[in-house]
């Protein structure tokens, strides 16, 4: 059993996100846009249902155009299913013990959807969001389509405002990633102690990440540019050197300004090594989505932990009279994380959070029923600010999250105030009290054999290596093909270690062998590194 409740760090206060005023600004623009038409029109009861459609544009920023085109696609019409079957069940039945259990399953398969897409924040939390919303506002059937259609239209306007820098920009979610992966070499050069393998770690997961970044992108000289810069460094993964660290700061500077690539001299063998890596890191791999939502998948038991919670949380709060259920259902998914500890931590964050919105709102409630153009500026502001903050910590994202969502509320009509506050802090405490309750009552015993498969993956990758190295130097496609996949498979023998050490009532974990593998993993890195290293120092030589 590992019941441990950590507290260390849950409320520090971090470092904005480097592109979370994209994030803000789309998400403003999009909400702005039907919100105005909506309050000429003089129905912004209609609001909720374009605002789910407008959140679309929080997603996929990190990704290249072309890709983010399918994927917001994806997004999209996930959201207009997921509000179009709360809305038929709504319209269905006023049941309210069944509306909640439909907001729970769609809370569940969000979860499970959005993990194994990894398509990363704000994950399945908006989807929650809305579609229970969406499961509690009065409904007739003949209604629906009419709602799905300003979903859907609001969606598509989500997509246009994200798909519009890419006639300003075009390579700016590449410039990005490789900039992310020059900074974490630089922090492994300046780690000391301790934090060398945490830094160790950050980097090869960012170089990695900046490979899938790329390579889905259009060919052209400004991505074979990119990926000969980052080709350099990984060439100097695992160790960093201090003279390497200023060059690499150097180079990042100037790809996040947009100024030209620097140019980065492999040589034929170092350009022929992309072509490995290319092979490696484009190759199709892992489950399909929907064999994700399979029993026997590691998933399934995160799936049923928020579908329990979030129905608890549901039920009760039904129970306790609160008049605003769907909140405790969505405060429930939002304190699942992928192990235990995590989900405690979000869990104080969500605590402390809504408390803060909670007075947020109080002062600003005289503000917002002053009109109902104040009532639509001040969720915007929140909005903006919400994406400011929730980079530096989800408890001061929360603080703007709380009131926005109960100003949403008053757009169709105001409500007793004293009445909102007392229900969302009630509903705050059940959910927070149930997602933690789901913890224990559905444990993920199989956090730890995703261990045993990476450790597998890890031990694969490092025999290839080893061949590889016995045979003298190879050719430069195999090298980088073999680095590549020893890369990969210790980002996630990590993640999955560091998913596994959170989580509670589990068999104990490998700790040792996951030492070892990351330690003889790290030393073939640096060997195989070394032929690169050379190649580099000869060229300057030359130049």
């Amino acid at each position: 059993m590992r019941g441990r409740l950590p507290l260390r760090g849950v409320f520090r206060i971090g470092g904005l996100g480097d592109v979370w005023h994209k994030n803000a600004l789309s998400a403003v623009i999009t909400l702005a846009v039907p919100d105005a038409v909506l309050l000429l029109l003089d129905r912004l009861d209609l609001a909720v249902y374009t605002s789910a459609g407008a959140m679309c544009a929080l997603y996929a920023h990190g990704l290249p155009y072309r890709v983010r085109a399918r994927t917001l696609l994806g997004v999209a019409t996930s959201m207009v299913v997921s509000v179009g079957v709360a809305l038929t069940a709504a319209g269905l039945t006023r049941s309210a013990p069944v509306l909640v259990l439909v907001a729970a399953l769609l809370a569940a398969a969000h979860k499970v959807a959005c993990d194994a897409a990894r398509i990363g924040p704000p994950g399945n939390l908006i989807f929650t969001f809305m579609s229970a919303t969406c499961a509690f506002l009065p409904q007739r059937l003949g209604e629906i389509p009419l709602h799905l259609a300003l979903v859907a239209a609001a969606a598509a306007l989500a997509w246009l405002v994200c798909m519009a820098p890419a006639f300003v920009r075009p390579e700016g979610p590449q410039r990005t990633a490789v900039a992310r992966a020059l900074e974490a070499a630089v922090r492994l050069a300046r780690a000391e102690g301790a934090a060398v393998a945490r830094a160790r770690h950050d980097a090869a997961a960012a170089v990695n990440a900046a490979w899938h970044t790329l390579l889905p992108s259009p060919e052209g000289p400004g991505r074979h540019a990119l990926e000969r810069l980052l080709a350099r460094v990984e060439a100097s993964l695992p160790a960093v050197s201090h003279d390497e660290a200023g060059l690499f700061a150097s180079w990042a500077a100037d790809v996040r300004r947009n100024r030209p690539v620097p140019e980065v001299s492999l040589g034929e063998t170092g350009t022929a090594g992309l072509a490995g890596i290319a092979l490696e890191r484009a190759a199709p791999g892992g489950p399909g989505l929907l064999r994700m939502f399979h029993p026997a998948s590691p998933l399934f038991p995160i799936g049923v932990r928020v579908a329990v919670g979030s129905a608890l949380a549901g039920l009760v709060s039904l129970a306790a009279g609160v008049g605003h259920p769907y909140w405790a259902v969505v405060t429930a998914a939002s304190v699942f994380q992928a192990n235990a500890t995590l989900s405690w931590h979000r869990a104080l964050q969500r605590a402390l959070g809504s408390v803060v919105g909670l007075l947020v709102f109080t002062a600003l409630l005289p503000i917002g029923r002053t009109g109902a153009l104040a009532l639509v500026l001040l969720t915007l502001a929140l909005q903006f600010c919400t994406e400011a903050l929730m980079t530096r910590n989800y408890w001061l994202g929360t603080v703007c999250v709380t009131p926005m969502a109960l100003l949403l509320t008053e757009l169709p009509g105001y409500q007793p105030a004293w009445r909102l506050i007392s229900d969302r802090w009630l509903d705050t405490a059940v959910g927070v009290v149930a997602g933690l309750l789901g913890c224990p009552l559905v444990t993920n015993r199989r956090s730890a054999g995703r261990i045993d498969a990476a450790l597998r993956r890890v031990a694969d990758a490092q025999a290839a290596a080893r061949r590889l190295l016995a045979v003298g130097a190879g050719e430069p496609g195999e090298i980088a093909r073999v680095r590549g996949l020893l890369v990969e498979a210790l980002v996630e023998l990590r993640r999955a270690a560091d998913v596994a050490a959170g989580e509670w009532w589990q068999r104990a974990l490998p700790e040792e062998q996951v030492a070892r593998a990351e330690h003889e993993g790290h030393r073939l890195l640096a060997r195989l590194a070394a032929p690169a290293r050379d190649r580099v120092g000869c060229e300057r030589t030359q130049d």
